[in-house]
């Protein structure tokens, strides 16, 4: 029989993480640590024995969907944000997210795991996921298969980093605040996202403009000097 065109996959579970909107999101996972979220396994995978095993791991590979993305549909070429939006690449170049199917994956580092109720959960660090994500599958990360050493970066070999990052003494001392009422160390998490410059590229050279990233229940504003990035303030939504 020929191969269908067609597949149907099951969603295996959610994702519930600091990140509540696409502005902001690191472009690749592990770039950004302090990022905490959670994996909810749904029924019928909710089981701690689906995870037998998987705590001899220290990472995880995450199949998921690009859900926000959907509805715009894939293009054949895209703009690298790190060829700065100027040049365009065939989508299976890249890793954007509008593609034919609208599937991602990233590794990320594993923490507990465990149960409450019926609820069964996975600590995720540094993931770059989206609150809500639909996930279809996850895989143990193997260092020895997984990783290649003498393997070629293409247009993006390493991470780069513009500017430093400085905190006004308002949002200083909102951070303070912040974390001792939650316990979440919110000023590392601002700084190794705002560390990535998660501006449009057509916004690269403008300094001075006040740009939002919303985490958790609070917004971040903050905006682009000539030589850092100013966390101006924390507002609450």
């Amino acid at each position: 029989m020929p191969p269908s065109d067609s597949f149907s996959l099951s969603t295996i579970g959610t994702i519930h993480s600091c990140y509540k909107e696409k502005f902001g999101i690191p472009k690749q996972p592990g770039l950004v640590d302090g990022a905490t979220a959670r994996l909810e396994l749904l029924p019928p995978y909710n089981r701690l024995d689906t995870l037998d095993g998987l705590s001899d791991f220290s990472h995880i590979w995450i199949h998921f969907i690009f859900h926000a993305c959907i509805k715009e549909g894939w293009k054949a070429k895209v703009r690298p944000p790190r060829l700065g939006g100027n040049k365009k690449l065939g989508v299976f170049a890249t890793r954007a997210t509008h593609r034919p199917n609208p599937i991602g994956l990233s590794v990320v580092k594993i923490g507990r795991i465990y149960q409450e109720e019926k609820r069964v959960f996975i600590d995720l660090h540094g993931a770059d996921l989206l609150d809500g994500t639909p996930v279809v599958d996850i895989k143990p990360y193997l260092p020895y298969a997984d990783s290649i050493t003498d393997a070629k970066g293409g247009f993006a070999p390493e991470p780069t980093h513009t500017r430093s990052v400085r905190f006004s003494d308002l949002a200083k001392h909102q951070c303070e605040n912040y974390q001792s009422l939650h316990n979440k160390d919110i000023s590392t998490l601002i700084k190794q996202i705002i560390e990535q410059d998660p501006r449009p590229s057509y916004l690269s050279e403008q300094t001075d403009r006040e740009h939002g990233i919303k985490l958790w229940d609070i917004n971040i504003k903050w905006c682009a000097r000539i030589d850092h990035f100013e966390i101006l303030r924390i507002e609450h939504e």
